[in-house]
């Protein structure tokens, strides 16, 4: 039907008759002369209709925006003065000499001028993709995936698809459960990741995997989460961490080279250790240059209960952050962070305006200087590096809670005192601990087929609140786009884990027996990484949520506006299936 796209047409098409389809982005009558922007997914071109065809021009007379229409005509240079060099079809023009209407367009239930609510733009989602910038990020995306795909393939990597509908295993979040017709009364869950089964296709000899793969996880969502997200999911045999990691990371940077002409150079590594305790988080954005500073040992013997409290108590953490030229915060001000800090469990936010560094306690302005000696302000203000006209805040808990508030507050203060640096900051974090307590009971910090670093079966029983995982994290801008591990591939290792997580032997076979099968048969050394795409393109296109990088997502509250999904079930369905609704409690 056409002969081009609107958006690649441009000055060496001048001369040439074209014949295009797409929708009226905007129209324009200039007292007999009308001229539509003419838009498919390529872009937009500047379409003339002029009186002296006035059977073309009756008919551009009843365009209006979002009708679908296929022209004719002829490309011409744009009159001087009306050049546009910001688009690529800036500098011609078309004149049109045929148009048919294929399609006539309702009244607009969206705004193209204005801010419409995400409800909307969900509900009438094949309008919202019309739109440039979205038109823009799904292309983006397609060409990320192609890339992606062209990389591991050159590297080995085969794309193997596994089972949607499978067994329920615990991930970390509630499984979505698929009733079965044939097996009343049993379910299967769908995949939160396709973690066991690219296990076992290591133990089955294909060596290195990959699959760009729908998971499922319902979850309390937020901007980066959905119920249905997608992972690029890699697994490989025979190499250890660095060896994934090393693969990995020239895949990133080969992505960013090739779509942003971004050299992201080689990742610094930090331990978990080192970034919970300078940034307050596992995946911290390097941009922000503010750090946590450790000052327990300074506040051990202070007269004042909120500094000596958690700085002698094993479990507690006394930690400032230096704020360059925050001395200019007003007191409201500092009452607002300290309400947010709140969010996170603080009880307060102590603070210390530094007013002139040289001049001791006289320089210094804060309510809590009474509990301090000059000794000891000068010691903080040497250990953080203040400088005159800083300010240190201070945070004093449980370790827990002093770490993820003041981890919060920096980077909201780094926001808001416009303090990132660069564009890109890339980082791999390593050697996070194997388990974390939760009432009283170790969980898994990454899944429960995370290999210890360099402990035998025994050792780990023995300690294994001390344990460290073979795990890795890969994090850009203070976002997680990946992480993976070592796996076990022995069956006493994955035993013991299973026991210090208090799944028995029982269990474990009802729930594991074919992995645990698997592993008595010859499994090789395995690992892997997983990439969460719609994070990524996210990062990579500019956007502030997953949910503009996804064709049809979902709210926040898991539903689809679009297809008013999810819905009753059809009573016969429900009885084929064996199951019965019960009514909630009002």
């Amino acid at each position: 039907m056409r002969t081009d796209y609107c958006g690649n047409i441009d000055s060496s098409y001048i001369g040439q008759e074209v014949t295009l389809c797409g929708w009226v982005n905007k129209r324009r009558d200039l007292g007999g002369v009308i001229f539509i922007d003419l838009r498919d997914r390529e872009g937009i071109v500047q379409v003339v209709f002029d009186p002296d065809l006035p059977d073309v021009l009756s008919v551009a007379n009843t365009l209006r925006s979002e009708f679908c229409v296929k022209l004719t005509g002829k490309v011409r240079a744009r009159p001087e003065g009306q050049v546009n060099k910001d688009m690529r079809t800036g500098e011609i023009e078309i004149l049109g000499t045929g148009l048919e209407v294929i399609n006539k367009s309702d009244v607009l239930p969206l705004d193209w001028n204005q801010e419409n609510s995400e409800e909307q733009r969900l509900r009438y989602r094949y309008l919202d993709l019309r739109r440039p910038v979205m038109s823009q990020r799904l292309q983006f995306r397609a060409k990320v995936t192609g890339a992606v795909r062209r990389f591991l393939e050159e590297e080995g990597f085969l794309d193997i698809e596994t089972p949607i509908l499978t067994k329920a295993t615990p991930e970390g979040a509630r499984d979505y459960l698929v009733p079965s017709r044939t097996h009343k009364g049993e379910f299967f869950a769908l995949p939160q990741s396709p973690q066991l089964f690219k296990q076992l296709l290591m133990m089955s000899g294909m060596d290195r995997y990959y699959q760009i793969v729908k998971c499922f996880r319902d979850e309390d969502l937020r901007a980066d989460r959905q119920p249905e997200f997608t992972q690029i999911d890699i697994e490989t045999t025979f190499l250890d961490a660095d060896g994934v990691m090393s693969i990995t990371e020239r895949m990133i940077r080969d992505l960013f080279n090739k779509m942003l002409n971004v050299d992201l150079g080689d990742f610094p590594r930090m331990t978990y250790k080192e970034a919970m305790t300078r940034f307050g988080s596992d995946k911290p954005d390097l941009r922000n240059p503010l750090e946590l500073t450790d000052v327990a040992d300074l506040l051990a013997n202070v007269d004042f209960k909120v500094f000596s409290g958690p700085a002698n108590d094993p479990k507690g953490r006394v930690a400032a952050i230096r704020v360059p030229g925050g001395a200019s915060l007003s007191r409201k001000q500092i009452d607002e962070y300290t309400k947010f800090v709140g969010i996170y469990g603080a009880k307060g936010l102590a603070w210390i305006k530094v007013n002139d560094a040289g001049a001791g306690l006289e320089g210094l302005q804060s309510p809590i200087l009474k509990f301090l000696t000059e000794d000891i302000t000068n010691a903080m203000l040497e250990r953080t590096g203040a400088q005159s006209g800083d300010i240190l805040l201070f945070g004093a808990d449980s370790y827990t809670v002093v770490t993820e508030a003041m981890g919060a507050l920096r980077l909201k203060l780094g926001e808001d005192f416009e303090l990132l640096e660069g564009e890109w900051k890339p980082l791999w974090v390593v050697d996070f601990p194997m388990f974390e307590e939760f009432d009283g009971q170790l969980h898994a910090i990454h899944h429960p087929f995370t290999a210890p670093r360099g402990l035998t079966p025994e050792e780990l029983k023995a300690n294994p609140a001390e344990a460290l995982s073979d795990a890795y994290d890969m994090v850009l801008n203070g976002v997680e786009l990946g992480g993976g591990s070592v796996r076990i591939h022995n069956e006493d290792m994955q035993s013991t884990v299973f026991n210090i997580l208090g799944i028995d032997d029982e269990e474990a076979k009802n729930k594991f027996g074919f992995l645990l099968d698997a592993l008595r048969f010859g499994a090789p050394p395995h690992a892997g990484l997983a990439f969460g795409l719609d994070r990524l393109v996210m990062l990579m296109t500019g956007a502030t949520s997953i949910r503009d990088v996804m064709a049809f997502p979902k709210t926040t509250t898991a539903a689809c506006p679009l297809t008013s999904a999810p819905s009753l079930a059809n009573p016969q369905q429900l009885e084929e299936l064996a199951i019965a609704t019960v009514k909630k409690q009002s």
